[in-house]
């Protein structure tokens, strides 16, 4: 991040840089994802959160009950920098941290010469600045999942032949909000219509196998494998194997799962640390379950479980 030098001049401005509202902790709202709520009000829409967790999907519903249209697509870097020089921000679905698995985040800008797209930090004068390369490769492990929202009388900015994946991303984020609701039913019949309707949506397949997997159900691995043939970089699909087969006491497949997402971003996801070690025990593997546990009490410095964690460490 780059910090304002005395004048109060950005040190480095990006060459292509949308300047979006800074929405200060007096006004993030607990039934509002923060950046729905950055992009609400930087088309000029005030949004009124409904009382409750704060899921993308709501978020997407308020706005566009607030006469703002919203496109949920498989984007790329060509696509998000078009929509910057079009003054449109977008919001990227990228890996989280800790114990986050995933986060929305809101692109500003991009900077040809450094090669760097910038990206939403809800501090004063700061900017996020991400490598290109890294930028695309986090996006990817996400499916370079796009939110796009702008004015209704600006949709038609937005080309259908654009956003790849809309209808079926669109039930996926309802079949998510399904399942936190507790109605896998209901959600599992979104995402057999999303998978229908495009075969190709590793989203929609990945979430699918969530929803297997949670029933125990051996479809969840064709779901999964599905997800992971179609975009190999796929995180979600990777672990979630691993935690089918952990519940199935497959500890070698389940290890091998796990080192697999962890290949994939080592930093995204601190609890799979803790289930490598799980299946790293079993196999008699004490060295490397000791070293995973320590990795996940660094990577998950609140974690609940420190204390006995910490135990089991001195034990192995």
């Amino acid at each position: 991040a780059l910090r304002a030098d005395e004048q109060g001049v950005l040190e480095s401005q990006p060459e292509h840089f949308i300047a979006l509202p800074l929405v200060g902790k007096e006004e993030e709202r607990p039934g509002l994802p923060l950046a729905i709520n950055v992009v609400a009000k930087y088309w000029g829409a005030d949004l009124v959160a409904q009382p409750k967790g704060a899921v993308l999907i709501d978020g997407i519903e308020l706005a566009e009950k607030s006469g703002l249209a919203a496109f949920i697509y498989k984007g790329s870097l060509k696509d998000l920098k078009k929509r910057i020089d079009q003054g449109i921000p977008v919001i990227a679905i990228m890996p989280g941290i800790q114990d986050v698995a995933q986060h929305a985040t809101v692109v500003s800008g991009y900077s040809v010469e450094e090669r760097r797209i910038t990206t939403y930090v809800p501090e004063p004068d700061t900017v996020g600045a991400i490598p290109e390369p890294k930028f695309e490769s986090d996006w990817e492990q996400d499916d370079s999942t796009a939110i796009v929202i702008v004015p209704a009388d600006m949709k038609d900015m937005i080309k259908k032949e654009e956003t790849k994946f809309a209808q079926s991303n669109r039930l996926c984020f309802e079949a998510e909000r399904m399942r936190q609701q507790g109605s896998p039913g209901r959600a599992e019949e979104m995402l057999r219509q999303a998978a229908e309707k495009d075969p190709e949506n590793a989203q929609a397949w990945s979430q699918l196998g969530g929803i297997y997997n949670d029933k125990g159900s051996e479809e969840a691995v064709t779901c999964y494998e599905r997800a992971i043939k179609l975009n190999p970089k796929y995180y979600l699909a990777y672990r979630g194997l691993g935690n089918y087969y952990l519940k199935k006491h497959d500890y070698s497949l389940a290890e091998a799962y796990y080192s697999k997402a962890i290949g994939v971003n080592p930093s995204r996801y601190g609890p799979i640390y803790k289930n490598r070690a799980i299946a790293r025990l079993e196999l008699g593997n004490n060295a490397g379950a000791k070293e995973d546990l320590r990795e996940y009490l660094k990577q998950t410095p609140n974690a609940r479980d420190r204390q006995q964690i910490e135990t089991e460490i001195a034990k192995i």
